[in-house]
């Protein structure tokens, strides 16, 4: 009856080592898979967020000039002809 507790032990030991094992090599694949991740995106010419909003922005108040010149321009043009 000893012996078989101790193959039990023995067997319970492994599978506890196997899982840490499993965990450990989970744990460096996950790692290794973001900087992996990390290292294309950064090869891209991917903007940040702010970038991206400041341009934006950018972009809205140079259509609102643009509206207001044109603006500007149609009465301009409605003077002349009338």
């Amino acid at each position: 009856m000893q012996t078989r507790n101790k193959i039990l032990d023995d067997i319970s030991q492994l599978m506890t080592n196997a899982m840490g094992v499993a965990q450990g090599a989970r744990d460096e694949a996950e790692t290794a898979m973001k900087s992996m991740i990390d290292r294309w995106l950064a090869d891209r010419d991917f903007v940040t967020r702010e970038e991206f909003d400041a341009v934006r922005a950018m972009a809205q108040k140079a259509r609102e000039e643009n509206e207001a010149l044109k603006a500007r321009l149609d009465a301009l043009e409605a003077g002349k002809k009338g």
